[in-house]
This record gives structure tokens, C-alpha cells and sequence, in this order.
């Protein structure tokens, strides 16, 4: 099979929703289609507790939630599926923000009990931003939920997408018979289990259950309200983030989902051409490339392993192939390569534009990192900053434990959930987080996974701004404008409120602030 022949057979999509919407439910299901799990929550031909196969990590499956992205890769029919289920969780956005930046697609959730939420907007305006095709599944049809005209309002005038409707529910909750497919012709009816039961248009008439009914004519009414006064399709419209395809269904029950995917894998895009510094660099480009969005520590605690998460961009990626590293220029055999299933995987030796792959770190790769094929030299721009909100002093309990205890926060903090600073005047370790849960997962996976015990003490939500120059005078630094550095030796002041922050910047002009959300802004991404 050619190069082109398997970058079409690609589809890289994210999955997105707000907490709860079900999310992790419809991507099990996804990997029940894919014949890579045998029930919900548990992975193929394994004897383990019954967890969501995306939720890999011990504290995912005592807290129920997903504190980090998952990789799933499977082939289905025609196609090579790659799932990137992120956390829902505003507390862990920057992992998925950066994770949204390796994705063609994205799968966006709504819970059609409660409609649009936050986390939903934060997500979403993300995806517009960079113009990514976006696909709707409006969850929990077997519910009693809101009017689903009322819902594709919501959609568009809460986040400024137009819809069209794929499918249409007749009923909801207790009354719910099943969705009229607009796409496909046919009337699928519910009945209460995963059992789907497909009746083409022309053969209702012979089912006066669902002919007759008083739900079903009233929807009809509905239906040609859509068809009439609705937007159209347009596939080139969805393929710009511009057009919301829109599927009804229920992921727990398991119905609508199929056809859901089967239609969703037709129309996302394959693999895109990426942007560098040297211009565009196409999927089916001669020489491999891709670049690094994620790094996981003790994804095998045995081995205290550190794996690299890398999306391909062009090329065809062989095992034991050279790359150049564009941030040190210095070049690395690639031996140690592996696919993934959440926390499974195993040896990969040849991957293809839009595939995500896991690489063995040494301790030299950096999220962010480019690598490409041979001695070029380019970097993907594909990476935002996200400034901390939140921060905290954190020390050892144990003395006793200074090594590990340094050891586990370089790992942890190479991840990117959070960041280390040290405190100019004492040396003191800081930690930044968008979220206290991030402190939780922290500590948590030092007790768990270095045997470290930690203690914080908060200093509350902090203003972080970096200095553009180090030609300063220190004696400017109070608790207040807290001088610190970050890992990268860079200065940046912690201001303890918008006032002290204002004041400094007004009475020091000589010294030039950096807004790292202004940064991402200008970059098209936002953290708001």
C-alpha cells in the first residue's frame, strides 16, 4: 500500500466534552466497535478490574475521572482509527489543549439534559480557533432532557458554529422510540437495549407501532421544519469547522453510536499538511517528520520509564530510522518505538502520518520537540503556553528522601501539568497549576510512584508574568512581586494581586513584562 493509500486511511480525532457528558463512555464503545476491548472497561483478553481502558492510572480509577490523555489506536474497516481521549476536568485544559494541537478532528459531547456547559465553550473555542472539523453527539437520548431544537440553538448561538442534524430523536427518556436517520434513509428504533433495529423510510407503513404513534407524527412535524428552514449540508463547510454535523444518541445504551462513527469516519479529514518556520511540509512528504505534544512518567512503574508521545506529520516512520532533534540539533536513533493502547502497547516499527506513537526518553526530549528524518532542521509552531494560576511551596517530609524526592519532581514536571519555579531570594520550589487538582495528582504520584511524601504551603492565585531581559535591579522584589525563576532559568515575577501587579508595572517601565496569554492569543489558541 502506498504512502497516500494508508495517510487516507487515517482519521486522528479528539474526543471533548464538559465532566460527565460521557465522554469516556462513548469512547469505549468506540473501542468495542474497533474489537480492541470485549466488554466496556476492560481491555481485550485481559483478567483486570473492570476500569475504563482509557483510564490507565491508579488515581483515575479511584477517582473516576480521567486526569490525563489517553492514546487508542485500531483499525475498523476501511480505516485506521487514532483516539485521543482527553481529560474533561478544567483543572487538566492545558494537557488537552496541547493535545488538541495533534489531532485532524475533534468528537465534541454534549448532555442533552443539560445542553452547552464551560468547559464545552473552553474546548470548543480552541477547535474554531484552528480550524478543526468539528462533530457533534448530543448523549443521552434515553433520558428526559431538553427540546433537541432548543439544543442546536444552544449550539449556535452559544458557540457560533451552524448545525444540521444527521439523525433526529423521536421521543426522549421513557418515551424515546428511536431516531429518524436523515442521512441514511432509515428509522432506527430503540428498544431499551443495544439491540438496533434498522427500518428503511418506505417500509414504515408495515410498523404502525411507530407509524401510528402520536411521538412520531409530531416529530415529523420537526422534520420538515429542518428540512425546510434548517441549514444545509455541506461537506466542504464541515471540513472548514464551519458546519457542526449533529448525531443523536446515547452512549451508555450504546445506540446511535455505530452509525454515529461509521458516518464521522467518512467525512473527517486525513491527515493535514502542518505549519513550520520553512512554510507548510505536506503528510506525503519523502522525508519523515513529526513532533513531540506530550511526555508520561511510570507509564510501567517497574521500569520508571519515560515515554514521549509524538504525532507523525509526513513521511513514513521506521523503526531504527535517525532524526534530527530541532531544539539541539543533535541526532537520536529511534529503536525504542511503541502504539498504544491507553496504558498497553507494543513495538512498532513502521507508522504513517497521523498515527501517535510513544518513543523511549533518555531524559532529552521536551514537549515541543520537532524531529525530523536525516540532517533537515525545522520545527513544528504548534505548542502554546499556558501561564500558571494557582501556586504553591512545596518541600519533602522526609529529609531522608532528597533524592527521590528531586528525582520525582523533574520527571513529573517534564510532563507540562505543572511547572517548577524557584524563588530568587530562597531557592524555595514552587509548583504553578491551572487547577488544584493538579496538586492532588501530584502529590498523589510522589507518594504512589517515588515513595515521597510532600507538603505544600499555598500562596494562593498569583499573577506570573515573565521579564523579557535580566537587566534588573532584585531590590525591587517583595512577597508581594515574588522574583522566581522557572526550570529554564528564565525570570518571572509572582504577583500577589492586579494591583500590586499594576502598581509594579506603572512605577517600572525600564522593565518589560510578558503576558503568556496575550502570547497564545496572537498564536491562535486561548486558555479562557
Amino acid at each position: 500500500m502506498t504512502i497516500d493509500q494508508e495517510i487516507a486511511k487515517r482519521r486522528t480525532f479528539a474526543i471533548i466534552s464538559h465532566p460527565d457528558a460521557g465522554k469516556t463512555t462513548l469512547t469505549e464503545k468506540l473501542l468495542l466497535f474497533g474489537n480492541v476491548i470485549r466488554s466496556a472497561g476492560t481491555v481485550k483478553g485481559k483478567k483486570s478490574g473492570k476500569f475504563a481502558a482509557s483510564d490507565w492510572m491508579e488515581i483515575e480509577k479511584k477517582r473516576g475521572i480521567s486526569v490525563t490523555s489517553s492514546v487508542m489506536s485500531f483499525p475498523y474497516k476501511d480505516f485506521h482509527a487514532n483516539i485521543l481521549d482527553t481529560p474533561g476536568h478544567e483543572d487538566f485544559s492545558e494537557d488537552t489543549y496541547r493535545t488538541l494541537t495533534a489531532v485532524d478532528s475533534v468528537v465534541m459531547i454534549i448532555d442533552a439534559t443539560k445542553g452547552v456547559e464551560p468547559q464545552t465553550i473552553k474546548l470548543f473555542k480552541v477547535c474554531r480557533m484552528r480550524g478543526i472539523p468539528i462533530f457533534t453527539f448530543m448523549n443521552k437520548m434515553d433520558r428526559e432532557g431538553r427540546d433537541p431544537l432548543e439544543l442546536l440553538s444552544e449550539i449556535e448561538e452559544v458557540l457560533g458554529i451552524e448545525s444540521y442534524p444527521m439523525n433526529w430523536p423521536v421521543g426522549m427518556g421513557k418515551g424515546f422510540l428511536g431516531l429518524y436517520n436523515r442521512f441514511g434513509q432509515e428509522f432506527v428504533k430503540f428498544n431499551g437495549n443495544e439491540d438496533e433495529e434498522y427500518i428503511p423510510f418506505a417500509e414504515l407503513d408495515h410498523h404502525p407501532e411507530i407509524s401510528e404513534d402520536s411521538t412520531f407524527k409530531s416529530t415529523k412535524e420537526e422534520i420538515e421544519l429542518l428540512e425546510e428552514a434548517g441549514n444545509e449540508f455541506d461537506a466542504q463547510r464541515v471540513k472548514k469547522g464551519e458546519l457542526t454535523p449533529v448525531f443523536f444518541g446515547s452512549a451508555l445504551a450504546n445506540f446511535g453510536v455505530k452509525a454515529f462513527f461509521d458516518t464521522f469516519l467518512n467525512f473527517a479529514v486525513p491527515p493535514q499538511p502542518r505549519k513550520t518556520e520553512k512554510g507548510y511540509i505536506e503528510p506525503n512528504s519523502e522525508t519523515f517528520s513529526g513532533y513531540i505534544f506530550k511526555i508520561q512518567a511510570n507509564m510501567n512503574p517497574a521500569h520508571r520509564d519515560r515515554i514521549a508521545f509524538l504525532r507523525v506529520c509526513s513521511g513514513k516512520f521506521e523503526r531504527g530510522m535517525s532524526v534530527n532533534v530541532s531544539r539541539t540539533n543533535k541526532s537520536i536513533k529511534l529503536n525504542q518505538t511503541q502504539a498504544f493502547m491507553a496504558r498497553d502497547r507494543e513495538t512498532v516499527d513502521v507508522a504513517y502520518p497521523g498515527d501517535i506513537i510513544g518513543i523511549y526518553d533518555p531524559n532529552i526530549y521536551q514537549i515541543g520537540d520537532t524531529l525530523v528524518e536525516g540532517k533537515e532542521n525545522y520545527s513544528y509552531k504548534e505548542l502554546p503556553q499556558f501561564p500558571p494560576e494557582l501556586f504553591r511551596k512545596v518541600r519533602v517530609k522526609n529529609v531522608m528522601k532528597a533524592k527521590q524526592f528531586r528525582k520525582g519532581i523533574e520527571q513529573l514536571v517534564q510532563e507540562g501539568a505543572i511547572q517548577l519555579f524557584r524563588q530568587d531570594s530562597t531557592d524555595d520550589m514552587i509548583l504553578g497549576a491551572v487547577g488544584h487538582l493538579q496538586f492532588e495528582v501530584f502529590e498523589y504520584r510522589m507518594k504512589a510512584e517515588y515513595n515521597v511524601e510532600v507538603e505544600f504551603v499555598s500562596l494562593g492565585d498569583r499573577i506570573p508574568r515573565w521579564i523579557k531581559n535580566d537587566k534588573f535591579e532584585k531590590r525591587y522584589f517583595d512577597s508581594r512581586s515574588m522574583l522566581v525563576r522557572d526550570r529554564n532559568e528564565n525570570y518571572a515575577i509572582l504577583f500577589e494581586n492586579d494591583f500590586t501587579y499594576r502598581y509594579f508595572r506603572d512605577n517600572n517601565k525600564e522593565i518589560e513584562l510578558i503576558d503568556l496569554l496575550e502570547e497564545n492569543e496572537y498564536q491562535g489558541f486561548s486558555a479562557s
